[in-house]
């Protein structure tokens, strides 16, 4: 029966809408209030008359919208960076991405295998603390207004660098667990074909841009953004036909318009898209959630966030030293990409796929979702939390502060 379906929608729309205008009063990050407001709802919850809210009808469609989502947060973070930056900065990227990597995957090994899980699950488990959340991330910094801060250009690198191996990883893992005619060969190539594609569109952005000037040369807004869409849409779907994940082929074709001289225009008629299918991917997201089968996962879960948190500031301050930033813009760094979210998922639903411990989905849910809390309040509160670490480590001294060139200081603003 979906002659409700628009019903059970608006329905959803109605919850997210009273989710935001709370959040809104309280003045913090809308995430964690809609993930929770989706567990809440969902399969398991209760009719109340003509109000059905368990959205079993319309949960495909909603999370379609959650995938559209996605995609809007991605291609408008791509739309704020150019790639110019990206490759002058190339060298702390690499840097910067693979400490970033490498500290987080070799303690998620060490920290699965001290709680006993066999190879292969420890193997997700490190997979899953390695991959930050570009979706949350993304919102974090745009809701801040960071877009323009020193370290973001490295933040953004550490993401792009962190999502590269995350699909690397994924071909790897489902090599291993879903075997088929999988070989080294095979993985091999779906790697190569990852990095020969992303490396595509760089060149583009590079040397393309003159003729998408001419081409996105639109006087009509409705035709304009028809165009713009459908090149989402299309490299999006494309990407994922590659194996490169859908998200990912939305930041690089942001990364090629913000090239062009039609990025303000592009910017100002996405902005809208982006905050609605946003909020619904959040909610689709907690919906997928529920909240009766977490129990015996939680202690596992706080132990995996609380070396998070470690893991991610630590690699931060070292990236962001290596590259030359402030204690305090790489201490930013370490406090905004804590947060864990829609990769993290991903991970944990391959091995559930390979037939992995069914605890995985329970452990992943409270570890996201604490990730989801902690992440954006670290990122608010980036600031006070350098001023109470620069006490016990001395990082800057109040004279050092002082005699900062006057632009400098204005650059690290939060």
């Amino acid at each position: 029966m979906t002659n409700h379906l628009v019903f059970e929608v608006g329905v959803a729309l109605v919850l997210i809408a009273l989710t935001a205008v709370l959040a809104g009063k309280l003045k913090f990050s809308i995430i964690p209030f809609l993930i929770l407001v989706g567990m809440a709802v969902g399969p398991h919850a209760p009719k109340i008359g003509i109000i059905d809210l368990t959205f079993i009808k319309s949960t495909e469609i909603i999370e379609f919208f959650g995938r559209v989502g996605v995609l809007f947060l991605l291609f408008y973070l791509g739309l704020e960076f150019s790639v110019g930056k990206l490759i002058r900065s190339g060298k702390s990227i690499v840097v910067g991405g693979s400490i970033y990597v490498s500290l987080n995957f070799v303690l998620g090994l060490l920290y699965g295998y001290l709680v006993g899980f066999p190879t292969m699950e420890t193997l997700i488990i490190a997979g899953l603390l390695s991959v930050s959340s570009s979706a949350i991330v993304a919102k974090v910094l745009v809701d801040l207004k960071r877009t323009a801060n020193s370290e973001t250009e490295l933040i953004l690198g550490i993401i792009l660098f962190d999502d590269i191996f995350l699909a690397l990883f994924l071909s790897v893992m489902s090599g291993l667990l879903l075997g088929g005619s999988t070989t080294i060969l095979g993985t091999i190539t779906a790697v190569l074909i990852s990095l020969g594609y992303m490396l595509l569109f760089f060149i583009i952005a590079r040397k393309g841009a003159p003729i998408l000037n001419k081409l996105l040369n639109i006087k009509s807004n409705e035709i304009f953004i028809l165009v713009i869409f459908a090149a989402l849409f299309l490299v999006a779907g494309f990407s994922e036909k590659l194996h490169v994940a859908e998200a990912i082929g939305a930041l690089l074709l942001g990364l090629v318009f913000s090239e062009t001289e039609h990025r303000k225009r592009i910017e100002h008629l996405v902005i809208p898209f982006r905050d609605f299918f946003g909020a619904l991917f959040f909610f689709s997201f907690g919906l997928s959630i529920d909240p009766l089968s977490l129990g015996g996962a939680i202690w596992l879960a706080v132990g995996a966030v609380i070396l998070t948190i470690l893991s991610n500031f630590i690699a931060g301050m070292i990236a962001g030293r290596k590259a030359g930033l402030s204690h305090k813009a790489a201490s930013n760094i370490g406090l905004t990409i804590v947060s864990r979210g829609e990769f993290s998922i991903i991970v944990a639903n391959l091995g559930l796929m390979g037939g992995l411990m069914p605890i995985l989905k329970p452990f992943t849910a409270v570890y996201v979702l604490m990730l989801a809390i902690i992440g954006p309040l670290l990122t608010k509160n980036s600031k006070n939390v350098y001023v109470q670490l620069n006490k016990w480590f001395k990082w800057e001294t109040k004279k050092e502060r002082k005699t900062k060139p006057v632009n400098q200081q204005s650059h690290h603003m939060d």
